[in-house]
């Protein structure tokens, strides 16, 4: 991912901690995207830390598997709730479209954290070489 994309993302990321405040749980979800942020401003930085990326990939994975297969995760919003429309209130009121929605959050995480990831073990490579 180039510097343009990660400058971009830590913008988004950062934002979307601050936005978190009246969220559920927003510790969870402030550290959540604060260490995404991170790892997109060293990747601006040209600073690649691949460990930092696979455990970040990791616990957005294993976080995103419990939203998915929770009583009230993805699976009930498909399959339950006929994928009920999970933009037309800034609320979550429904316990399915709060847990779907942090499920897309987690892969668009997982997606940049991953990219990051190939970029830093592409840049270790060439200067190996």
């Amino acid at each position: 991912m180039g510097k343009t994309a990660n400058a971009i993302f830590a913008f988004l990321f950062i934002l979307f901690a601050g936005l978190q405040y009246n969220d559920p749980d927003p510790v969870l979800w402030i550290s959540i995207y604060l260490y995404a942020t991170i790892i997109c401003i060293m990747a601006y930085r040209n600073k690649f830390y691949p460990i930092m990326n696979i455990i970040g990939i990791l616990m957005y994975i294993t976080y995103a598997l419990l939203l998915f297969f929770d009583a009230d995760g993805v699976v009930s919003w498909a399959t339950k709730h006929q994928a009920e429309n999970i933009a037309s209130t800034m609320k979550a009121e429904q316990p399915w479209i709060e847990e779907t929605r942090e499920f897309g959050g987690l892969i668009i995480l997982i997606t940049v954290m991953f990219l990051n990831y190939l970029k830093g073990k592409k840049q270790a490579a060439s200067e190996i070489a």
